[in-house]
């Protein structure tokens, strides 16, 4: 069957009516090799530094739910790149940012969205909020062997649900173990700063854009207190990218509206260098 494959120039049937809606199984059964948690690393002596991404702050507000994240990924004491894309959507309700080893992050990203489209192709629906979820589970839990080696991947992912009518967030551990964060949530190296940040400044009953405001605060604070997270950077103009999920769907908010958000938090930060205080009761 492969040599007559291969001379008509047709794929194998297997490969046209695949037995399963997850593609992660689909490839596994074909070419397992691909996937990130069964790649062999070379031996290597010595410490070796790769690329890092952090952090990543999620906030769920009264229309929906805002996942962000700063722009910075460092190797070591090194600053890798000041401008790198940690937030994707993953589907047109729901988004996944990354924390950890930068190269296989995007990789799983890549992947989990095209679990999602497999899905939504073999079964003609869409999978629930709660679906994504497990799914996203599965694939980091196919990781482990990586993550026990140093190379973990920690992601945040989010989204609308729209069968419950409201933002929702989960968050996870290098073995695959989902919980869901009831109001907000932060990932990465200055994620015990961000989340502080909003523990202090959340309500739940705050408009889209005051919520923008409060997760950008919450990113400064982070990078404030974590050199391996990047704040605000006027002078390149680089700003944290920040994407919200309403009953519309996904939407990345453009760099001159975050910017703005940006450049109020600075200057208010030139008069109250710790930012804003929350009252005391």
């Amino acid at each position: 069957m492969e040599a007559n494959s291969r001379s008509t120039g047709r794929l194998p049937a297997a490969f046209l009516t695949p037995g399963s809606s997850s593609f992660l199984d689909f490839l596994g059964d074909h070419a397992p090799g691909l996937l990130p948690g069964s790649k062999a690393l070379p031996p290597i002596k010595g410490a070796v530094e790769l690329p890092h991404g952090t952090t990543i702050v999620s906030a769920v507000f009264a229309d929906g739910v805002i996942l962000a994240g700063d722009r910075r990924a460092t190797m070591g004491n090194v600053i890798a790149q000041r401008d790198m894309e940690k937030v994707f959507p993953a589907d047109e309700y729901s988004a996944v940012g990354i924390a950890g080893t930068a190269g296989l992050a995007v990789e799983m990203v890549k992947l989990f969205q095209l679990e999602l489209e497999h899905y939504e192709k073999i079964e003609g629906a869409t999978l629930s909020l709660e679906g994504k979820a497990n799914r996203l589970s599965t694939m980091i839990r196919g990781n482990l062997s990586m993550a026990l080696q140093g190379l973990a991947v920690v992601p945040i992912f989010a989204g609308y649900d729209t069968e419950r009518g409201r933002g929702r967030i989960f968050s996870y551990d290098v073995t695959g173990g989902r919980s869901e964060e009831l109001g907000f949530a932060a990932t990465g190296s200055g994620s015990v700063y961000a989340r502080g940040t909003l523990k202090k400044l959340y309500r739940s009953d705050l408009t889209e854009r005051q919520m923008v405001t409060a997760v950008v605060q919450a990113i400064y604070d982070a990078a404030d207190e974590d050199s391996a997270t990047g704040g605000p950077d006027l002078t390149r103009r680089i700003f944290p990218t920040v994407t919200v999920m309403t009953d519309e769907g996904f939407r990345l908010l453009p760099d001159s509206e975050v910017g703005a958000i940006a450049r109020e938090v600075v200057d208010a930060r030139q008069e109250r260098p710790d930012g804003p205080q929350a009252p005391v009761l």
